[in-house]
């Protein structure tokens, strides 16, 4: 993963997770810098709700992520955004929620992305 990736990641911004199975499609937000970067494959977010995401991932495991920092320079100047896409499940127990839980108490669940493409938006 390229450092600006990651440095957009531990910024305090709004991430935004989206699914397209439910009419009209499911999104919930959390916090960028509580994203986990794993590998340059997996993401571990943690949960207390997002069950309308948890719902359709039943259906469709695929899911996009989005993420912002004004703070990082983009592609026209200061600002860069990502659309992360790949495939989602939640974890309930295992090293991923064990590991999550030590740093967030209040979790219910972790969703474990697996990363297809990262695309850099601006």
């Amino acid at each position: 993963m390229e450092q600006e990736f990651l440095d957009v990641i531990k910024d305090q911004t709004p991430a935004t997770i989206i699914t397209i199975n439910a009419h009209p499609a499911s999104v919930v937000n959390t916090w960028s810098h509580y994203i986990n970067v794993v590998d340059d494959h997996t993401l571990l977010i943690p949960s207390a709700g997002m069950h309308s995401i948890e719902n359709d991932l039943t259906a469709d495991n695929h899911l996009t992520v989005t993420i912002g920092s004004y703070k990082v320079e983009g592609s026209q100047g200061m600002g860069r955004g990502y659309h992360i896409h790949g495939t989602g499940k939640f974890a309930t127990s295992g090293a991923n929620f064990d590991r999550m839980k030590q740093q967030f108490d209040w979790i219910r669940a972790v969703l474990v992305v697996t990363i297809d493409d990262i695309q850099q938006k601006i």
